[in-house]
């Protein structure tokens, strides 16, 4: 039986700058605003976190820092996907490496994958590390929507947690609900969705409001 990485809020947190890179005393003091006011897993390097616009350097020492300064008192899960799957498993080994306790994979975009294609990519990376994946579906952003049946068939692999669901599908949601065991974990990607997701049996929310 899996276990989620986390229950209830986890915030997809912010990265500061200053005018040359990642400015990480403010981080620092971003992270002790979410300890002390009772977020439960802090999610670095998403799409809030401005990933998309980071070197890998950046990436990683972000990801180093959060591990460091948040020392084992919550969980940190670092967003480590690429369009690449040799990127993303580079990202997601050295993430790993560094200490997080899971990371968030986004389906490749751009590329508009077939199903099977996903199912190979996240499977790829899931047998390349020891530390368990949240899968990302964001559609609006990716171009390309997780099927039910794919959660289904990735929800075998004991290192696939769940996934961050921003699809705005209630029924595939549903539908992923009834396909899949109760040990793949469905978090909402919308923080106006989280209630209705929770309904349908998620477990709580991704959020950026939290920040």
């Amino acid at each position: 039986m899996k276990k989620p990485l986390f229950t209830g809020s986890g915030v997809a947190i912010v990265t500061p700058f200053t005018k040359e890179t990642v400015d990480l005393p403010t981080l620092g003091k971003l992270l002790d605003f979410q300890m002390k006011n009772g977020t439960d897993a802090i999610i670095v390097c998403g799409t809030t976190g401005e990933a998309s616009t980071m070197s890998y350097r950046e990436r990683m020492r972000t990801i180093e820092f959060c591990v460091d300064h948040v020392d084992g008192r919550l969980a940190v899960i670092a967003g480590t996907g690429s369009n690449s799957t040799e990127n993303a498993l580079a990202l997601s080994r050295d993430a790993e490496r560094a200490g997080a306790d899971g990371l968030l994979l986004v389906t490749p975009y751009y590329n508009k994958a077939s199903q099977s294609g996903l199912i190979r990519h996240f499977q790829v990376i899931a047998d390349g590390v020891d530390v368990p994946l949240i899968l990302y579906d964001v559609p609006s952003r990716t171009g390309v929507t997780i099927a039910p049946e794919t959660y289904a068939e990735l929800a075998k692999h004991p290192n696939i947690n769940g996934v961050k669901e921003a699809g705005g599908n209630f029924s595939n949601i549903q539908k992923t609900r009834n396909l899949c065991p109760e040990d793949f974990t469905i978090w909402s990607g919308n923080d106006d969705e989280t209630a209705a997701i929770c309904m349908l049996g998620g477990k709580g929310v991704i959020s950026v409001v939290a920040n």
